[in-house]
């Protein structure tokens, strides 16, 4: 795996219970897979939230009976003349 070597800043505490839990060999290993873990929740509830954005705009558009009323005209001008198979 390759990856990038960064410098990074905890406090104090934080630190001292990370050296105390992980080995010094792993440490690196420990804050990826923490990061990973963060970043696919943060990524989750951005979908989420885009998902019940959408949601509520399209529940606003289905009720803008002006919107609607508009849009059935269009539906009809665009079909008038043409002939339906039967």
């Amino acid at each position: 795996m390759t990856g990038r070597n960064v410098n990074i800043y905890f406090q104090e505490e934080t630190y001292n219970k990370i050296k105390d839990l992980i080995t010094q060999r792993k440490i690196s290993r420990f804050i990826n897979e923490a990061a990973e873990e963060k970043l696919t929740q943060e990524q989750k509830k951005v979908k989420s939230n885009f998902t019940k954005q959408l949601i509520a705009d399209y529940q606003d558009a289905a009720r803008d009976e002006e919107l609607n009323k508009e849009l059935t005209d269009w539906d009809q001008a665009s079909s008038d003349g043409l002939k339906k198979d039967e």
